[in-house]
C-alpha cells in the first residue's frame, strides 16, 4: 500500500507543475478605424516573455511584472478576436529574450 500512495503523490506534484504557467489577462476592443485590438496584462510578480499572433505574423515582447502592454492592432478591418493568438511565459526560462547586457 505505501507504494501507491508514494506513485500517487508523485504523480500529483509533477502533474502540478506541469500546469504552472504564468497568469495574463487578455483585453479585446475595436479601434475608432474599425480596426481589432488585443493587450495582455501580466498577473505576476515576475517579467514575461509573449507574443501576440495574427494571420502568422507573431510579435515577441518582454512584459515586466504587473504591467499592461501596448494595442496590438489587426491589420485588416475583418479581422475579430478570435483571429489573435497569445502566448506568455516566464522570461527567465527563455534566455534569447532577456535583454542585452553591455
Amino acid at each position: 500500500m505505501p507504494i501507491k500512495t508514494f506513485i500517487y503523490l508523485t504523480l500529483l506534484v509533477f502533474s502540478a507543475s506541469a500546469c504552472a504557467l504564468p497568469k495574463f489577462s487578455v483585453k479585446h476592443q475595436r479601434n475608432f478605424e474599425d480596426f481589432a485590438e488585443i493587450q495582455l496584462t501580466n498577473d505576476t510578480i515576475e517579467p514575461l516573455v509573449c507574443f501576440v499572433a495574427i494571420d502568422g505574423h507573431k510579435i515577441y515582447f518582454r512584459l515586466q511584472a504587473r504591467q499592461i502592454s501596448q494595442w496590438y492592432k489587426a491589420t485588416d478591418k475583418r479581422f475579430h478576436y478570435t483571429h489573435f493568438s497569445t502566448w506568455c511565459d516566464y522570461l527567465s526560462l527563455y534566455p534569447q529574450h532577456q535583454p542585452k547586457i553591455n
